[in-house]
């Protein structure tokens, strides 16, 4: 609570534009005339991770360390028993540490991005018959995702605002590749110890398999989140600003 009222304070006290001549230090400018200039721009991104990690107040950008979705739904199994899980108030950490290996600039645009990790934690609940075990219960959830990979893609568009141009990133679009997933649950079934060890023995043996089933809900609400982000450093910032002649 401290910290999200000292974030709303220093918000109200912040400039919320900028002009051409100003440049905030969580920009690093670029030329278009560098013959590096995608080096440059990559540059650029790493320069916003430390920022990101803590939030911009004066553009209204919050921390993304962890940023939360509301909830991802599966059915792990199938039938009429089949076992399903919700993950709701989901928070994930780990995103503001990428890397960014290459970019091809332009409309639509690419990106491959890496993290070290993802780290999730949610309240999990869950209903259906796992292996032979009645399985309906409630408790947490905490994955950990290494070696995350990500392929960005979008289109951007461009406005001019009082002679000044910005963008906007569209139909923004995420697909993950993780090397090594480990997941679990605690306080389920009200502690009840064999099913909480059926439940991550279950967890363990198919991590890449529930995975899967997590994914398109996932990039979809990842690509969102991204583009949110992304755009609302953008309709701050014009291009003049962090792209020079």
């Amino acid at each position: 609570m401290i910290r999200e009222t000292l974030y709303l304070l220093m918000v109200a006290t912040s400039a919320t534009t900028l002009s051409v001549d100003s440049n905030p230090e969580y920009v690093k400018q670029c030329s278009r005339s560098d013959p590096k200039l995608k080096t440059c721009l990559i540059d650029a991104l790493h320069h916003l991770r430390p920022y990101l990690s803590v939030g911009i107040p004066e553009i209204e950008l919050p921390s993304v360390e962890p940023f939360r979705m509301d909830e991802l739904t599966l059915s792990l199994t199938g039938g009429i028993n089949g076992y399903k899980v919700q993950l709701r108030e989901l928070f994930v950490k780990g995103a503001s540490n990428y890397t960014v290996e290459e970019i091809k600039l332009g409309s639509p645009f690419e990106a491959i991005v890496r993290m070290p990790a993802l780290i999730l934690d949610a309240h999990y609940s869950s209903s259906g018959v796992l292996i032979i075990l009645p399985a309906s219960g409630n408790g947490t959830f905490h994955a950990r995702f290494d070696d995350v990979k990500a392929l960005v893609k979008g289109t951007v568009s461009t406005k001019v605002r009082d002679e000044k141009t910005y963008l906007n990133v569209e139909n923004l679009d995420v697909v993950l590749d993780v090397k090594n997933v480990q997941m679990r649950v605690r306080k389920i079934f009200n502690n009840n110890r064999i099913l909480t060890e059926a439940t991550n023995l279950f967890l363990r043996e198919n991590g890449q398999e529930v995975l899967k089933v997590m994914e398109p809900q996932l990039k979809r609400k990842l690509s969102v989140l991204f583009a949110g982000i992304v755009n609302q450093l953008l309709r701050h910032v014009p291009v003049e600003v962090f792209l020079l002649p």
